[in-house]
């Protein structure tokens, strides 16, 4: 064995595995220790280590690193079990349960690959890992009942033989979903003879499973998104239909929101999107159309991606509010850039300028709608009963008090609450809310802006206790949770300021745009943009913005240092490939009432939409950030830059001279 593939193995599991929230010291042993490269066809072996899965014959696939600790962990392994795999592959998998369990048995459907996983594991010394060829979904009744199981394979349902297979107090994880390439992680803990818990981790895409109780070999399998069977229209014709039908204009600082105004006619809600977290034209865009729904059409407030307690001190500034701001720093921790940058603060200026001639009420304020910042929020809280009702204070300092051990990193209570080795805080944290909430006539007579700030404060509290709870595995209820809240903050600020007040929002496209109209919807994914439309209708307009290349603000991974990256140009078969060929370097393009009513039904046809994050993994961008959506009922609008520019982040020694202007605190 080379000494650079042991290198390789260790910085896999350091990167791809440990960095992304595998704990398990047994778990992560194993994986530094079984040779991947032993386990995969020979021309294969020089992409052993990457982050991704890796083709072997009959369609199957060798499971990605990352996934095969993700599932071994969620087996609960303590050392000394009995195991049952489905799906052996060429036996990687089971070599690595084998580190850590007594005995493994797995099956594999596909006599050849049976046949290969036998061989490599024997060449490599396993002696406690025994290989079956048969029908993977009846299990091996023989050797049961086991301790644990896990399949990788994605079947339609789980199959009663593994259910009826496992201990009672054992878990079983199978990726289960309607679409054979799109499935949800799930596991299922045995707790009696007849009675079964679930859990969702991860939305996941598997082989499918292929038995009695799974797909039915050679049978028609469901439309995937990411079938490769979408149809490639010559773009040409279609191009010209999107530059006849679209709005180009000069520049930002010359455009002239007008026609665009009239289009968003009596909208209560108006939400603004981006295709990446870090790109100048989009925030600069975005900006220029809040100000002029701002002064021409009388909104209330603005509702970003970002952190109540955060945004609440930009409101502070923006609206010259009488008491001071937090002391918590704003938009301090990963990803600074996201918010930090001049092209933000550009707009809040503007704001505060716009405010000032304005009496209090009129003024429109800053707010955030997203979860992430429990521990400040915690604060908030407490400053504010410590003023207005001291012995609510104490009785708030007992019930967060169990979220205290992980103020380092909330996403570790995530995981001691799934594993079981600590308490779940849900009961106190919900208790606090609805005492604020009975308090409320009490409270808000002081100050109602104030009762707003900490009632929003406890309820991010409750939702984000919640959230780090599910995130861990990344599934979809994580994100569904995260949407629902942002929707119920909008709500909540819609109510607070009153039935005829109007709110920008500023988020990803794939917030705001309808997720039903994208293949989010195949997972069981809503957004806030699906919320918005079924709560208002015609009443929320969604635009959505696009770019062909250029550069971008990102990071490769999370908590990584932020890059200027650049965009690759787009996929063929993306709309964005599609704008491109427009030849036209910016425009807006009307979807919502389009004359061209052959254009709509063209744009309608599926096609690939790129989305980039704070992370941006242009290696993998294909597989990273696109996924399938339909544009017209996607958004009612789009905008089109061709080519971008990252955003400027504040520099340290700009912002050390910026803090007593800006509340972006040092």
């Amino acid at each position: 064995m080379s000494a650079s593939m042991v290198e390789l193995r260790d910085a896999m599991v350091s990167r791809q595995i440990a960095a992304r929230g595998v704990r398990d010291e047994r778990v992560l042993a194993a994986m530094r220790t079984v040779p991947r490269e032993e386990f995969m066809p020979a021309r294969l072996r020089e992409f052993a280590y990457e982050d991704s899965p890796q083709p072997i014959p009959h369609g199957q696939t060798i499971s990605q690193p990352y996934i095969v600790a993700l599932m071994a962990e969620a087996l609960l392994l303590k050392g000394g079990e009995t195991v049952l795999e489905i799906g052996a592959g060429y036996g990687y998998a089971a070599a690595v349960l084998g580190q850590i369990a007594a005995e493994v048995y797995t099956v594999e459907t596909i006599a050849e690959l049976a046949q290969s996983a036998k061989e490599n594991l024997a060449r490599q010394g396993y002696k406690n890992v025994h290989v079956r060829h048969g029908d993977g979904t009846l299990g091996w009744r023989e050797h049961a009942p086991f301790d644990a199981i896990v399949v990788a394979a994605g079947g339609p349902s789980v199959p009663e033989a593994l259910k009826q297979q496992l201990r009672v107090g054992g878990r079983l994880v199978i990726p289960v979903g309607a679409n054979p390439r799109a499935q949800e992680l799930v596991r299922l803990t045995r707790v009696s003879e007849t009675r079964f818990e679930s859990e969702d981790l991860a939305d996941v895409r598997f082989v499918p499973l292929i038995g009695a109780q799974g797909w039915e070999d050679g049978a028609p399998l469901p439309f995937t998104a990411r079938q490769p069977a979408v149809a490639r229209i010559a773009t040409d014709g279609l191009a010209g239909q999107i530059r006849a039908a679209a709005e180009s204009f000069g520049s930002i600082e010359a455009f002239s929101p007008d026609a665009l105004l009239g289009r968003i006619g009596n909208a209560r809600v108006v939400l603004l999107g981006e295709a990446s977290h870090g790109t100048s034209e989009f925030y600069r865009m975005r900006a220029r159309i809040t100000q002029a729904l701002i002064r021409d059409k009388g909104f209330r407030f603005v509702a970003i991606e970002g952190d109540w307690p955060d945004a609440a001190r930009i409101d502070h500034y923006a609206r010259h509010r009488e008491y001071p701001p937090s002391e918590w720093r704003a938009f301090a921790r990963f990803p600074e850039w996201m918010w930090r940058n001049t092209e933000t603060a550009e707009f809040v200026d503007w704001l505060r300028a716009h405010n000032a001639a304005l009496p209090f009420p009129e003024r429109a304020a800053f707010h955030g709608l997203d979860l992430y910042s429990l521990y400040t929020s915690v604060q908030a809280v407490l400053e504010y009963l410590e003023d207005i009702d001291p012995a609510a204070a104490a009785l708030a300092r007992q019930r967060y008090a169990c979220l205290t051990p992980w103020q380092g990193d909330p996403a570790a209570y995530g995981q001691a609450a799934l594993s079981g080795a600590f308490r779940k805080c849900e009961d106190g944290v919900v208790r606090m809310l609805v005492d604020i909430l009975t308090e409320r006539e009490r409270y808000s007579l002081r100050d109602g802006e104030r009762y707003l700030d900490a009632m929003q404060n406890a309820r991010l509290i409750a939702s984000a206790e919640r959230y780090y709870r599910v995130m861990y595995y990344g599934s979809r209820e994580s994100w569904n949770l995260r949407d629902s809240h942002m929707f119920d903050t909008l709500t909540n600020l819609l109510a607070f300021y009153g039935p005829a007040s109007k709110a920008v929002v500023w988020a990803h496209n794939s917030h705001v745009g309808n997720a039903r109209a994208t293949e989010m919807a195949a997972r069981g994914e809503h957004n806030i943009g699906q919320l918005c439309r079924e709560t208002f209708g015609a009443g929320a307009y969604a635009i959505g913005f696009g770019t062909h290349t250029g550069t971008v603000a990102a990071a490769s991974n999370w908590n990584a240092p932020m890059e200027i990256m650049v965009v690759r140009p787009s996929h063929r078969d993306s709309y964005e490939h599609l704008c491109h060929a427009t030849g036209s370097p910016r425009f807006l393009l009307p979807l919502r009432g389009q004359r061209d009513k052959s254009l709509i039904e063209a744009l309608t046809k599926p096609r690939l939409e790129r989305a980039i994050g704070v992370i941006y993994r242009p290696e993998s961008e294909l597989a990273s950030h696109y996924f399938q959506a339909n544009l017209p009922q996607q958004f009612d609008e789009y905008v089109w830059f061709d080519e971008t520019k990252a955003v400027t982040p504040f520099a340290a020694h700009m912002l050390k001279g910026l803090a007593d202007t800006y509340p972006f605190g040092l």
